[in-house]
């Protein structure tokens, strides 16, 4: 059974009332772990949260150990507050421009407009959307909020696909960064659902959206 996240409508805190035209439903995950098909299966809009990455270079950049090479698996490599910025103009305004960023060159290579078309609800994906579940809650703009988990060698095989065919980074560092989130892959989820998401698979993950997009109250899978 998934147990109802503490951000999400199951809770008191939510907000069933809000003076925003649309709210979130804040998508996360270990990397691989099938948000992107599930945020693109749901039908809705989608904030992609991976374009708030901060760029090579930012002397702000959280780093492995004692070496120089960037930790890109750490909250500290992106924009939370430019972010959760962009969530609270979509529910307030139905548009929002936000950035396009390249993973494989770690730089913003330019901008985009998303506009929800009218939508009530929208998804904003990524790795790092737990970290900012509590502020959209607090501001009455969370949906839900839910970590779409897997098993951690399902997880492995799929991400190593992905940024092969997409060209992210070079083959070492894919397998080091890799072996690395594999072993650390039950942790992330315990932190993701420490910081108010609800644990489930992607057809759960879509029955919950489901039920947000209806306002109803998802019953716990």
């Amino acid at each position: 059974m998934t147990a109802p996240s503490p951000l999400s409508p199951q809770a008191p805190r939510a907000a069933a009332d809000v003076a925003s035209p649309a709210r979130v439903v804040l998508l996360t995950g270990p990397s691989g772990s099938g948000k992107s098909s599930v945020a693109a299966r749901s039908g809705l809009p989608v904030l992609a949260l991976d374009d708030f990455y901060k760029e090579a270079g930012d002397p702000s950049l959280p780093l492995l150990g004692d070496g120089p090479a960037v930790d890109w698996d750490a909250p500290a490599s992106w924009r939370a507050d430019a972010a959760v910025e962009a969530i609270r103009t979509l529910c307030e305004r139905g548009s929002a421009a936000t950035p396009v960023y390249d993973i494989s060159a770690s730089a913003v290579r330019g901008a985009t407009v998303l506009d929800l078309a009218g939508a009530p609800l929208f998804v904003a994906e990524g790795v790092f959307a737990a970290e900012i579940a509590a502020r959209c809650a607090d501001e009455g703009l969370l949906a839900d909020a839910l970590c779409v988990r897997g098993g951690p060698v399902t997880t492995a095989r799929r991400r190593f696909a992905r940024d092969l065919r997409e060209g992210r980074k070079s083959v070492p560092f894919l397998l080091r960064r890799g072996f690395h989130l594999m072993r650390a892959e039950r942790d992330i989820v315990a932190r993701q659902v420490r910081l108010g998401c609800a644990p489930c698979d992607q057809t759960q993950a879509l029955r919950r959206i489901a039920a947000a997009a209806s306002h109803r109250v998802p019953t716990a899978a």
